[in-house]
C-alpha cells in the first residue's frame, strides 16, 4: 500500500492568501504528478468570528484592523489580482465588497467532507466570494453553491441549524490555535511540520519531495 501525505490546510473562506497558498500547493502537486499520494483536509479558522450578519466594507475593515491607507489597499489588491491571474484565479475586488461572517461556510465544509466533496465546495465558495461578488454568509447563496457541487441541501440546512455541528467548528478552531496556529494559511504535513503563509510553488515541492522520499 502506497503511503500518503496528510495535509491539513487551516484557512478561512474570505482569506485571499489562503486561496493563493492552496493554488500554489495544488500546482506543486500536479507538476510532481503525486495527486494519488496526497490526503488533503480543510480545517476552520475564522479571521473575524464576531463579524455581525451585515458584514463590513472590506477597505474600511482593512484600514481599521491593520491601519492600512487607501494607497496600501490599492497596492495590495492589485498585487493579489496579479498573483491570482498567474495561478488562473480571479480576484475581483469592488468598492462595496464586504468581509462577512464565515461560520456557516465552515459548518458546510465539514458536511461536504463527509460526502467527499470538501475541496470542491471550498473552491466553489472562494470563487463565489472573490470572483463572482457573492455574499458567502447568505444561506440562499450557500445552498446554491452546495447544489452546484452535487450536495444535498436538505441535509445541509439541518446541519446549519445543529448546535453540535456549530460547536464542532469552534472546537476544531480552538484545537489548531492551541497547537500554535495564529495566522492563515497554515499547512500542516503529517501532523508533524508546518508552513505558514502562501509559499512559492518550489517550497511546496521541496517539502513534498522530502516527505515522499
Amino acid at each position: 500500500m502506497v503511503s500518503k501525505i496528510k495535509i491539513d490546510v487551516i484557512s478561512d473562506v474570505v482569506c485571499p492568501w489562503c486561496t493563493i497558498g492552496y493554488k500554489r500547493l495544488e500546482k506543486a502537486i500536479h507538476e510532481m504528478g503525486v495527486q494519488d499520494r496526497i490526503e488533503l483536509e480543510w480545517q476552520p479558522f475564522e479571521l473575524n468570528p464576531n463579524m455581525p450578519p451585515e458584514g463590513e466594507n472590506v477597505q474600511e475593515h482593512i484600514a481599521n484592523k491593520y491601519g492600512s491607507s487607501p494607497e496600501d489597499w490599492k497596492r495590495s489588491k492589485d498585487h493579489m489580482a496579479e498573483v491570482g491571474a498567474e495561478l488562473g484565479f480571479t480576484f475581483d475586488y469592488f468598492d462595496d465588497m464586504k468581509i462577512v461572517n464565515t461560520r456557516d461556510a465552515h459548518v458546510l465544509l465539514d458536511f461536504a467532507k463527509e460526502q467527499g466533496k470538501q475541496t470542491e465546495l471550498k473552491m466553489r465558495l472562494v470563487s463565489a466570494y472573490f470572483s463572482e461578488r457573492k455574499d458567502v454568509s447568505d444561506r440562499d447563496i450557500l445552498l446554491q453553491e452546495l447544489k452546484s457541487v452535487g450536495l444535498n441541501t436538505d441535509g445541509a440546512l439541518a446541519r446549519l441549524d445543529n448546535d453540535d455541528a456549530r460547536y464542532e467548528v469552534k472546537t476544531k478552531e480552538a484545537y489548531w490555535q492551541g497547537v500554535g496556529v495564529s495566522s492563515v494559511p497554515t499547512m500542516v504535513f503529517n501532523n508533524k511540520s508546518a508552513l505558514t503563509g502562501a509559499q512559492p510553488v518550489d517550497v511546496y515541492k521541496q517539502v513534498l519531495t522530502a516527505l515522499l522520499a
